[in-house]
């Protein structure tokens, strides 16, 4: 019998897969094809002699022998997970990199940077800005900081920032804007309300919030991204909906106001770091982020 190891590549597929319960989340997080965690998987039953996944429905459920080797797979490569990390915390210079969507990105995060390099010097922060889904689990990333529901995922260390309010906002700009910031809420069911794409869920959640007939309300002008929808908005187009940190900025200062207030929703404002990484830095800016965001 041989006594060396199996190809690492199809231990490695095989924990990934093993740990998360799924094929397809395995590929994600090894950046690599369903196809391809599938074939490693296959190598290593045939070096192994044993099945190590069996059929259940539509999913995967491990054999006895795949347990096993799950448990001591884990263990090992946890270890060396740990390792690596405590060896990349001796770069005094390597940067903390946060996915960021870039509405948030643009509306919150950068108007408060130059407090948080000045309050926290040594975290050495790195923003990766995208409007789509900034998955954590991708390489290249530290953490992501972003609007969540719950539940969370088993491989993940989510921080809970704050509970997400969202409602409506206009400009002094608005043409109508003297009338409708008297007016009560139910007179939003006579504009064309802009709206994002993305997130076609915002208006009614609100509507129901306020005890609106959903049914009623007029979708105008619609936009990709929250940021343009904001831009829009400031610019007098229409009565636009947002979370209240993203135009808590601009409520301040006047550009916008919310006549008809906020209503929470399910989602929270959460930093998201794999389980698996140990860096203190995450704690660090989670505690910056309560701050400034309390």
């Amino acid at each position: 019998m041989s006594q060396d190891l199996p190809p690492l590549n199809a231990l490695r597929a095989f924990e990934a897969a093993a740990r998360l319960q799924s094929v397809s989340q395995a590929a994600v997080e090894l950046s690599v094809t369903h196809g391809a965690v599938s074939r490693q998987i296959r190598v290593l039953e045939e070096d192994l002699g044993q099945a190590l996944f069996s059929k259940d429905g539509r999913g995967i459920k491990l054999t006895d022998a795949g347990l096993r080797l799950r448990d001591a797979a884990g263990e090992a490569f946890e270890r060396l997970r740990s390792s690596c990390a405590e060896l990349r915390q001796q770069t005094v210079d390597a940067p903390f990199v946060l996915g960021c969507p870039g509405s948030l990105l643009a509306r919150w995060f950068i108007p408060r940077l130059d407090r948080l390099n000045r309050e926290l010097p040594d975290l050495h922060l790195q923003l990766s800005a995208s409007e789509g889904e900034l998955d954590p689990r991708r390489a290249g990333l530290d953490a992501t900081l972003w609007y969540a529901e719950p539940p969370w995922p088993a491989d993940m260390r989510v921080y809970e920032l704050g509970e997400e309010a969202i409602g409506p906002v206009l400009s002094p700009y608005h043409p109508q804007f003297t009338s409708l910031r008297q007016a009560p809420a139910a007179a939003l069911l006579d504009q064309a309300l802009l709206h994002t794409t993305s997130r076609p869920q915002a208006w009614p959640t609100w509507a129901a919030g306020q005890g609106l007939a959903v049914d009623r309300l007029r979708m105008g002008q619609g936009f990709e991204h929250l940021y343009y929808l904001l831009e829009a908005a400031l610019a007098g187009l229409g009565v636009a909906i947002a979370p209240q940190q993203l135009v808590a900025d601009d409520l301040a200062s006047g550009r916008l106001v919310a006549p008809w207030g906020f209503v929470r929703t399910s989602a929270r404002l959460t930093l998201w770091v794999p389980a698996r990484r140990q860096d203190r830095r995450a704690e660090q800016l989670a505690g910056w982020l309560r701050k400034a965001l309390g």
